[in-house]
């Protein structure tokens, strides 16, 4: 069988994951495991393949998934009272840490809990004593969900092992639905830019998103003018003056272009305004 108190000393000095002594920072998981922060994060860091699976740490996926505890000092603890020559006695019923409310010592003999909140680290009887929404040490609220007991027994762990889950669950969820959310917001801004605005309706132009995603751009003319061309017979006498303007501006604008020239008919000189040949110049009379 095993001894009681060295499982104590075990669970309650020892680091979970490194089997060394606990020293600051002191981190615990959502099952209330306590470990060394410096442990958790070479186990974290270390993506090797031949990685050895550890069990205290397989529920640990990052940083998040523990918390860093705010633990109140022992007065009556005098330090480390490990003998190294064997001459002296080493009290395992002194511990390190205590509770700040009720004054209880962290060893084991008596139950202790942790805040997810805050990381402040209470005797359960201190919680069930004084009754309170409201941490005792820093202020902070929390909820019966956020209380989680350190190194409890089987059906402790089974409870807290539930409560993660479901925890995980609704983060992932939550997660899912902000991703949707802001899908859908993109997209609402893509189709607001791709819409036709005011100047585009004039201009008889529309986008029309197919299900490729290639954007085709449909051009309506008036309901008018088709008909008017469609019927056979017909004269349609808008068309007719317009064509017939603009052959009229045309023929005034190339000749205005001609009178720039000395070849056009108004450069020309009858023959009494030509001088004689034997004049200065061909222009002067």
């Amino acid at each position: 069988q095993v001894d009681k108190n060295a499982e104590l000393v075990a669970r309650w000095y020892y680091c979970a994951l490194s089997q060394e002594k606990l020293c600051r920072p002191i981190v615990a998981c959502e099952l209330g495991r306590l470990y060394n922060k410096d442990a958790i994060i070479e186990f974290l860091l270390d993506k090797s393949a031949d990685k050895t699976p550890m069990e205290a740490a397989s529920h640990i996926k990052s940083i998040k998934n523990v918390t860093e505890l705010n633990l109140a000092d022992n007065p009556a603890w005098s330090g480390d009272k490990e003998s190294i020559k064997g001459d002296k006695y080493d009290d395992i019923q002194s511990a390190r840490f205590i509770c700040p409310v009720v004054g209880l010592e962290m060893n084991g003999r008596h139950r202790f809990c942790f805040l997810r909140n805050c990381g402040c680290v209470f005797s359960e009887r201190a919680l069930k004593e004084i009754k309170s929404e409201v941490c005792h040490k820093c202020g902070v609220p929390f909820q019966e969900e956020d209380v989680i007991i350190l190194n409890g027994n089987k059906e402790d762990v089974e409870v807290l092992k539930k409560r993660m889950e479901d925890r995980r669950l609704k983060s992932k969820l939550e997660k899912k639905s902000k991703k949707c959310k802001s899908a859908e917001s993109a997209s609402q801004q893509d189709t607001a830019e791709d819409s036709p605005g005011p100047s585009k309706t004039k201009n008889g132009k529309d986008c029309i998103n197919s299900s490729s995603g290639e954007k085709r751009q449909i051009i309506f003319t008036k309901s008018s003018d088709n008909e008017n061309s469609s019927v056979p017979g017909k004269v349609n006498k808008a068309a007719s003056t317009t064509t017939k303007r603009s052959i009229a501006d045309s023929e005034e604008k190339s000749e205005a272009y001609k009178s720039i020239f000395t070849s056009h008919s108004s450069a020309k000189r009858s023959k009494e305004e030509c001088s004689n040949w034997i004049t200065h110049t061909a222009y002067y009379f």
